[in-house]
């Protein structure tokens, strides 16, 4: 989810370009109207879809003010169209304007209930809101558009959301969706072996926990945890010791590290 931060040097660019181009425009507009080829105006459509990318990029570096103007004007062209209100959602939760976020992801849902962008976005926001079962009926509406593109992204929320709800055996049907379509994705992979592990089904874990180790460049604590706690199952006391060691120098602030010093001191 966006989060707010100092825009980058690349959208102060972007604005200070933005009067070039126009400038541009306006002299080969002269140009061929010489030649008596004159460039037809951008429909309303088009300056609306226009104005909601560049918000979407505002949105992305941060620069919220930018995005509400270029959103304002898109919604005067044309206030039903579901993605001005999906932006507008997105730029409200960064904000912290919670009610308004909603009513905008709502509104957006309302307009065209296919827009499984949206619904995965605003199932992202319930979550985030810990309103975990109303986030897994959103989510199971997106896993069932076969056409949408981020559908592996929704099976991952769909089987965190079953987590959330203690729901184990949900949680994996997602995940084992969402890794049959992106095989090498780490956070099924890492999710697989924390539940097969928490089975007592220690070979799937340690499969699903090698396959972990080879998507990432660098295991998480959450990972190098789950190795100390995989190694202790089996007994392989070197890879105990090696993940230990790892997560101690890695991350020794992560409550990770603090669960494997109580757990050795208490031992």
């Amino acid at each position: 989810m966006p989060r707010a931060r100092t825009p980058r040097s690349g959208s102060l660019c972007a604005l200070r370009a933005l009067p070039i181009l126009l400038c541009l425009f306006a002299l080969s507009a002269c140009i061929t109207s010489r030649d008596t080829v004159f460039t037809e105006p951008a429909s309303p459509d088009e300056v609306l879809t226009q104005r909601v990318e560049l918000a979407r990029k505002y949105i992305g570096d941060g620069n919220w003010d930018a995005a509400k103007r270029n959103l304002k004007v898109a919604a005067s062209i044309n206030d039903r169209k579901p993605e001005v209100h999906e932006a507008f959602a997105l730029v409200y939760q960064s904000t912290g304007e919670i009610e308004m976020a909603e009513a905008s992801y709502q509104r957006a849902i309302a307009l065209d209930d296919r827009f499984s962008r949206a619904r995965n976005n605003y199932a992202a926001f319930l979550f985030s809101q810990q309103r975990f079962k109303e986030a897994e009926q959103q989510l199971q509406a997106v896993v069932r558009d076969t056409l949408y593109e981020a559908r592996p992204r929704a099976f991952i929320n769909l089987g965190l959301s079953r987590l959330a709800l203690a729901d184990d055996d949900g949680a994996e049907e997602a995940f084992i969706r969402a890794l049959s379509m992106q095989g090498n994705n780490s956070i099924p992979l890492l999710e697989m072996a924390s539940l097969r592990l928490k089975a007592g089904d220690y070979r799937a874990a340690a499969q699903y926990y090698e396959r972990y180790r080879s998507a990432v460049r660098r295991q998480s604590a959450r990972g190098l945890w789950l190795g100390v706690r995989l190694a202790q199952a089996t007994g392989d006391r070197d890879a105990e010791g090696s993940y230990a060691l790892a997560l101690r120098n890695l991350y020794p602030e992560s409550p990770e590290y603090a669960a494997y010093a109580r757990q050795a001191g208490d031992s």
